[in-house]
């Protein structure tokens, strides 16, 4: 295992199914992406809600990415992911080290 400290910020609000779901699956292929492929010793979660959008951020102290362009497979399919609901997902090598996995989603009342 790997260990995860989650940070929940804002008053929660019930999010839209796509929406949830592709928080979910960002925090997964996050921490999947720091076991993984960073080597991660430990991993932090943000979750921030803010007024009409979700934050989900996945930092890690690993090795970060040999070319920090975030061109792999599964930063592909979180990207496309992202899109789909007008959202936006940063990703790449931190200063201090290890990665950083950022996304902000819009969230519209269903």
């Amino acid at each position: 295992g790997l260990p995860v400290e989650l940070q929940i910020e804002g008053e929660p609000l019930p999010l839209p199914a796509g929406v949830d779901l592709t928080a979910y699956r960002l925090v997964q292929e996050g921490l999947t992406n720091a076991l993984k492929h960073a080597r991660a010793q430990r991993a932090h979660v943000l979750v921030r809600y803010g007024a009409g959008d979700i934050e989900v951020t996945v930092r890690d102290d690993g090795e970060g990415a040999a070319s920090g362009d975030g061109g792999g497979h599964g930063l592909i399919g979180m990207r496309e992911r992202v899109a789909v609901y007008g959202g936006e997902l940063e990703a790449g090598p931190q200063a201090e080290g290890g990665f950083r996995l950022r996304a902000k989603l819009p969230v519209v009342p269903e």
